[in-house]
């Protein structure tokens, strides 16, 4: 597979506690020369990445990072707060504990309140593979695609696990029409890269693919 259309299904990630301005600044930077799908960047950063990217490549964020447990009010005023700051896109982490007390009708309500924020602006629902059962994931798998979400994503890759093929392949046969698949956390290297695209993600949520190529 050709490496530019790796990298234009790449969103190009840096969420590190310890992340600056100028680290947030060479991430922007790589993500316009190599055409990336987008920069995935703290919430912080968001409306002075906007204003330095000036609309030459996408500004993503994350919302309720990492644990999800913050209340659905808390993310409804990320949301926007990211939306007016300048995000093009939005990645949120689900509760994992309601996931655990089957409350599906409450997780299904927060996930269109926050598209419904979004608007037209991309809405990704982070559900952390590597905490639920098939069980649980494909039930996911349902409430995304039925809340209006545009992707269902694999992990933040702060929760001991990112995205396995496997997890991919049960995504594909789960989600609904319209919802794509995001493969995020623990991509090491093109051939993993090219794998999950060749299982149906759409987007890869990395930093690695970026420091490849700048290495080639």
């Amino acid at each position: 597979m050709d490496v530019k259309k790796i990298l234009g299904h790449c969103d190009h990630t840096l969420l590190k506690q310890t992340a600056t301005w100028d680290d947030i600044r060479q991430i922007i930077d790589d993500g316009i020369k190599y055409q990336t799908a987008s920069v995935c960047i703290p919430p912080s950063y968001v409306r002075q990445a906007a204003e330095y990217a000036k609309g030459r490549v996408k500004i993503c964020t994350v919302i309720g990072f990492p644990n999800g447990y913050n209340t659905t009010a808390v993310k409804a005023f990320e949301t926007g707060d990211a939306i007016d700051g300048g995000a093009d896109e939005i990645d949120m982490v689900i509760n994992i504990g309601w996931v655990k007390d089957k409350k599906w009708d409450d997780i299904e309500h927060e996930i269109s309140t926050l598209k419904e924020i979004c608007g037209d602006h991309i809405l990704k629902v982070i559900v952390e593979t590597c905490m639920l059962t098939d069980e649980e994931k494909a039930k996911m798998c349902e409430l995304v695609t039925f809340a209006g979400a545009d992707y269902i994503k694999t992990s933040t890759g702060f929760g001991g696990g990112g995205a396995t093929f496997e997890d991919i392949k049960l995504f594909s046969e789960n989600i609904g029409e319209g919802v794509r698949m995001k493969a995020s956390g623990g991509i090491a290297s093109l051939e993993d890269a090219e794998k999950f695209m060749e299982l149906g993600a759409d987007r890869l949520g990395t930093s690695r693919i970026v420091k490849i190529v700048k290495e080639q």
